[in-house]
């Protein structure tokens, strides 16, 4: 795995949108098209941003996932991961495709065979992600599951997980953050071509340093990272604070 760092969030952004845009491009020139998975939270804001200002990419020739979903909310909820990715990604870049996790269907389960379907037959090339307070890596909160096949699975949310959704605003109560989800699994994130996990803030700098530096453990999900070859971490100074130099 790779690591950036770079002296504050607008940098950080500008960095992995330039980064991400031109694996798309080189994506879309070898294979015709790309396949990307999109991340959502506060860390992807400036991000995805920044990407969709890049010049010289083909938007119409990208098909989209996104990474996870809570259940019980509707599409159209603000809080929402479909809301966002349809707002930023979707509304803005107008890809081929976007594949959106359905969290108000009445069968999660046929929901994900539904979306196993869809991403089985293809590669993906490119995965955007973050990780969370508690270390999770999509919605896989620790203990996480390393080894299920299934390309996305429903799974109880951490009380830790639900508390980072209620803090950072999306929620007027805690009592409101769902308590399950819909999420790509730990070994179907791995399949990407390349991961770009962005990580800035203060707050992320002690799992940053869990992630990097202790043993690769479900306990610490994003920690699989490092066994990617072309993952790259973007930190600024403050997520980076508190890792060995």
């Amino acid at each position: 795995m790779n690591i950036e760092v770079f002296s504050d969030r607008e940098q950080l952004s500008t960095s992995a949108a330039r980064h991400a845009a031109e694996a798309l491009r080189q994506a879309i020139g070898q294979r015709g098209k790309a396949c990307v998975v999109a991340a959502t939270g506060i860390s992807q804001f400036d991000f995805l941003d920044h990407l969709a200002r890049e010049p010289r990419t083909d938007w119409s020739r990208t098909i989209f996932f996104h990474l996870d979903e809570y259940l019980g909310l509707p599409p159209q909820h603000p809080a929402g991961f479909r809301h966002y990715l349809k707002e930023r990604v979707e509304d803005r870049l107008h890809p081929e495709a976007f594949h959106f996790i359905d969290g108000s269907t009445a069968d999660p389960l046929a929901e994900c065979r539904r979306l196993a379907a869809l991403i089985r037959p293809l590669s993906i090339d490119l995965l955007f992600a973050g990780i969370g307070q508690n270390g999770h890596l999509a919605f896989n909160d620790p203990p996480a599951d390393f080894e299920i096949e299934d390309p996305f699975r429903v799974v109880e949310l951490d009380e830790q997980s639900r508390l980072q959704q209620f803090e950072e605003g999306w929620f007027a109560s805690l009592a409101e953050v769902p308590t399950q989800a819909i999420t790509m699994s730990i070994r179907q994130i791995l399949k990407a071509r390349e991961i770009i996990c962005l990580a800035p803030g203060k707050r992320k700098a002690e799992i940053v340093r869990q992630c990097l530096e202790e043993e690769i453990s479900p306990l610490r999900p994003a920690s699989v990272l490092r066994t990617h070859e072309r993952a790259t971490l973007y930190l600024d100074e403050e997520s980076a604070s508190l890792r060995k130099r």
